[in-house]
């Protein structure tokens, strides 16, 4: 078991009360973070269970998500939709894409 899943799911956690913030005001963009989210965790769980370039595969999807999940971030930033997340959570996701980086190579 990779430690950084038990990181990717408090991001999970912690990002539950910013998504409802989101949904109040946008709909859409609330569903697609809440999609790209679950997908980084579900795709790091396949990828420590498979093999040879399906694991490669499936790291690679879950950075994409976690990528989205911040621009999901920037955006309702942007629109107004919430104020600034916490840094902490901001500096998890880093650590999130930053360790995926590394199993990707």
């Amino acid at each position: 078991m990779l430690r950084i899943y038990g990181v990717i799911l408090e991001v999970v956690k912690g990002l539950r009360p910013v998504i409802g913030e989101i949904e109040r005001k946008d709909a859409d963009l609330a569903r697609q973070m809440r999609r790209a989210t679950s997908s980084v965790a579900l795709n790091v769980s396949e990828g420590m269970y498979s093999r040879g370039k399906n694991r490669g595969a499936r790291y690679h999807n879950a950075m994409g998500s976690m990528r989205e999940t911040l621009s999901c971030i920037e955006v309702g930033v942007a629109l107004g939709h919430i104020d600034e997340v916490e840094l902490g959570l901001l500096n998890s996701i880093h650590h999130i894409m930053a360790t995926l980086t590394k199993l990707t190579r």
